[in-house]
């Protein structure tokens, strides 16, 4: 028996890896983080699964029901949203399969910032714009950041920040970045990207705070700041296709 963890990605089912659909389909015991997981992306369980919305329910009880699974031979897909290495509290549940000696296996899944990126239209990694990307979150009620890992520690650097679960504190976030990025530097929050009612807000940082307390946004959000995120830029063009830079996969120059 086999414990998937499996990343949904950010909401829209077709997003789905072509993996991760056929280990869903073929799992009988399905446990889905419903409150951040679409229905759609479980529908593929067999017939007859046990499929669990886990939202509900804490860490002592998902893990009885794999163990039940287990001592009856099941594989269970456990369905976690984006890509379940990224704030998918994967670790502790991957410490108690090891202790008990159960395999498991981890699905990549499309993560939020990606799917937001493409919902933009836009790359994140603008040539001499910004060629680095910083995943951080806010702590609010999760669990303690690390000493060192602060907003000004990371905007020091002046690249793009994709910030999770600070929707709640964007008015903090605002005020500790501006320094570093100026009022006018480029903000987007990205509200449930990827399901039937995704909502994009694009603004700077000095009129972020102000456009989300408009539209009442309180949670399932994404906050993405920097110069990269600007509409247009006077970058240069990669060198990859520099016809004047050859490589080695095209080692004439073509002058």
């Amino acid at each position: 028996m086999t414990v998937y963890f499996i990343g949904a990605g950010p909401g829209d089912p077709e997003l789905l890896t072509l993996k991760a659909a056929r280990i869903i389909g073929e799992c009988p015991v399905c446990l889905y983080a419903g409150s951040l997981v679409p229905e759609q992306v479980v529908a593929c369980a067999p017939e007859g699964a046990l499929v669990m919305d886990t939202a509900p329910m804490h860490l002592d009880q998902t893990h009885a029901e794999i163990v039940k699974a287990h001592a009856k031979g099941q594989d269970v897909a456990r369905v976690h949203s984006g890509d379940p290495s990224l704030y998918g509290a994967i670790a502790e549940q991957i410490r108690r399969l090891k202790a008990e000696g159960i395999d498991y296996q981890i699905i990549p899944g499309v993560p939020a910032y990606t799917a937001m990126a493409a919902a933009l239209g836009t790359e994140l990694t603008v040539p001499e714009v910004a060629q680095s990307i910083v995943l951080t979150r806010m702590s609010m009620k999760s669990t303690g950041m690390p000493e060192g890992e602060t907003l000004e520690n990371f905007a020091a650097s002046g690249t793009t920040l994709a910030i999770h679960l600070g929707i709640r504190a964007l008015r903090d976030i605002v005020r500790r970045l501006t320094p570093f990025y100026g009022a006018d530097c480029p903000c987007v929050v990205g509200y449930r990207v990827g399901w039937p009612d995704q909502m994009l807000i694009r603004s700077t940082l000095k009129g972020i705070h102000a456009e989300v307390r408009a539209a009442k946004l309180t949670r399932t959000a994404l906050i993405m700041v920097g110069p990269a995120l600007a509409d247009s830029h006077g970058f240069l063009d990669s060198a990859l296709y520099d016809a004047a830079k050859p490589h080695v996969l095209r080692p004439v120059a073509d002058v």
